[in-house]
């Protein structure tokens, strides 16, 4: 491929693509990106906080593994295409073994016969000393420097380990750019751009609380997305003409919510100012992202951890037709003896209602009661539970039966953040020619401003709003969630100025907690985001000890959005009318 050279005035912008949003995300998604239009980067997000523990566990067990090992077969069909198009691939797959995935492409290129020079980043690993005690891996969010200085040297292929998911698009900014530390307007925009295009089709339709608004034909196969990145930072999502989907200003606001919190997104090259972000509809397919502003980034580095927390059972008993209360405490009080012989750390019971009177198939007629025992030690999570669930197969409640067998218990894993000081930590490039290059931290950092709680707008005056009428949120209102460890954030915006001003008035913290029942006791912190027209809420220890660790049903918080958007309350008629829009 040609050497990768600056931008100079008038150049057009640098062509980003992402192919990936997590380890398992579309196959062929790479091949299409490289084949269905122009791109000068092609991206590929592998990591998630569950990731990085499946990939410790194989790493424990092979450490010549610890990578995606999807990336080099999808790799190995298209090698050849990205170098006759001259794209670049920049891809956290490496996960914990960076280095064995490079030695794999190189070995695969040779095979091949196509003549890549490959690359990647070290120094995510946290040092022995830092660890915490139990940590299966604990891995350091670096920034896109070091990918940056990659590309700076001729790589083709940069494979990384644990890097922020932004940092697969302000790496490559950076070098097209020559932007240098102090540039933090444009690495903030970079960022942002990041932000939008790692989760993949979520910026091109997927996930999109609006969806039903469009052709449901372009939904079947969505595009992915790429970012038009300008040298000022500002940026156009958009995706390869004739592709699945759609980009509007609905799903890049969502994406831009998602999994983040206020109005400042600290990182390891910028903090990013979410409350100067502006979003402009360009054309169709075509939205503009302009106005943000950094700051310089905090002096500590966020630190994944995970480790295994203990073992996990679950039994589900199936209750159809009538009685439904009843036959739940008749099995609750059966299997109490069970749990009360060799009691697990944790036992917790959910009773789902998804039954339905005089229904016309059983299933229908049938609600859920699940038990989910968790504890340090196997024996108390093991078959002895399984064993007494079986037993009451003719003692129990009538029409008894279980969703499926039970088994034997599985370990749950555990994430926690913990942050270190940037400068106990060695980011480290390896050059296409072997050249171990130590990437400096930016030298101006500024502590990031702990939160202050927003002023309350205080209640609208009696008929401030005109008659009002009671109707689910989500008529007027979108919504996307998603994890942070053990929390979940629910990011809530609407389309008109009347509209926010509504929103901002009426969905407080306590009116949140009201319409999301399980929240009524946890820490709940609410953000602000005026020009996206949009609150962002944090629940604080909603999902217990994270994704792995499946403490509740939809352990990701990924659908809490669109349960608070079902939920009922008193809207202006104004804004349910179809000129008013949500």
């Amino acid at each position: 491929m040609p050497d990768l050279k600056p931008a100079a005035p008038g150049d057009p912008p640098l062509r980003i693509g992402n192919a990936s949003g997590f380890y398992g995300d579309r196959f062929d998604a790479l091949r299409e990106m490289l084949g269905d239009g122009p791109l000068d980067v092609l991206t590929g997000d592998y990591l998630a906080e569950l990731t990085l523990l499946i990939l410790g566990r194989e790493h424990r067990k092979d450490p010549s593994l610890g990578y995606a090992r999807t990336f080099p077969r999808q790799l190995e069909e298209c090698l050849g295409l990205a170098r006759d198009r001259g794209v670049r691939i920049v891809t956290n797959a490496g996960g914990l073994n960076p280095a064995g995935l490079a030695d794999v492409i190189r070995a695969m290129a040779a095979r091949l016969g196509v003549p890549v020079r490959v690359a990647h980043v070290e120094g995510d690993a946290l040092p022995e000393g830092l660890r915490p005690p139990g940590a299966l891996t604990a891995n350091v969010y670096l920034g896109g420097a070091g990918i940056a200085a990659c590309l700076r040297a001729g790589a083709d292929i940069v494979v990384t380990g644990r890097v922020t998911d932004a940092a697969l698009v302000t790496g490559p900014a950076a070098a097209h750019f020559g932007w240098g530390p102090d540039e933090l307007d444009a690495l903030a925009g970079a960022v942002v751009a990041g932000h939008v295009l790692e989760c993949g089709t979520q910026a091109t339709g997927g996930n999109h609380a609006f969806f039903a608004e469009h052709d449901p034909r372009t939904l079947v196969r969505p595009g992915f997305p790429l970012a038009e990145i300008h040298a000022d930072g500002s940026s156009v999502i958009t995706k390869h003409p004739g592709t699945g989907g759609f980009v509007d200003i609905d799903g890049v606001t969502a994406q831009l919510l998602y999994e983040t919190g206020g109005a400042r997104y600290p990182g390891p090259d910028v903090t990013a100012r979410l409350d100067t972000v502006r979003l402009t509809q360009e054309g169709p397919d075509r939205v503009r992202i302009s106005g943000v502003r950094g700051e310089p980034p905090p002096p500590t580095l966020k630190v994944g951890c995970t480790r295994i927390g203990g073992w996990r059972n679950e039994v589900v008993f199936v209750l159809t037709g009538l009685d439904i209360e009843a036959k739940a405490a008749l099995v609750r009080a059966q299997m109490g003896a069970a749990l009360e012989a060799v009691p697990p750390a944790e036992a917790r019971w959910e009773l789902a209602r998804t039954d339905q009177p005089d229904a016309p198939t059983e299933e229908r007629a049938s609600a859920y009661l699940r038990l989910v025992v968790r504890d340090p030690e196997p024996d108390r999570a093991g078959r002895a539970i399984g064993r007494a669930a079986v037993e009451l197969a003719l003692a129990g409640y009538p029409g008894f039966h279980l969703t499926a067998p039970p088994g034997d218990p599985s370990p749950y894993g555990v994430f926690t953040a913990e942050t270190v000081d940037a400068a106990r930590i060695t980011h480290t490039a390896v050059l296409p020619d072997g050249t171990r290059t130590v990437i400096p931290h930016p030298e101006h950092t500024t502590p990031v401003c702990p939160h202050t709680p927003e002023p309350g707008p205080g209640a609208a005056p009696p008929g401030a709003y005109g008659p009002v009428r009671r109707a689910p949120l989500g008529l007027v209102a979108g919504a996307r969630s998603g994890d942070k460890g053990g929390d979940a954030n629910i990011g809530v915006w609407v389309r008109s100025d009347p509209a926010w001003h509504w929103l901002h008035r009426e969905l407080t913290v306590d009116r949140l907690r009201e319409l999301l029942p399980e929240t009524a006791r946890l820490t709940v912190v609410r953000h602000a985001l005026p020009r996206l027209r949009a609150l962002n809420f944090t629940v604080v220890g909603i999902l217990g000890e994270g994704v792995a660790a499946r403490c509740r049903f939809d352990p990701q918080g990924k659908a809490l959005g669109e349960w608070l958007r079902s939920r009922h309350l008193e809207i202006p008629e104004a804004l349910l009318a179809p000129s008013g829009g949500p």
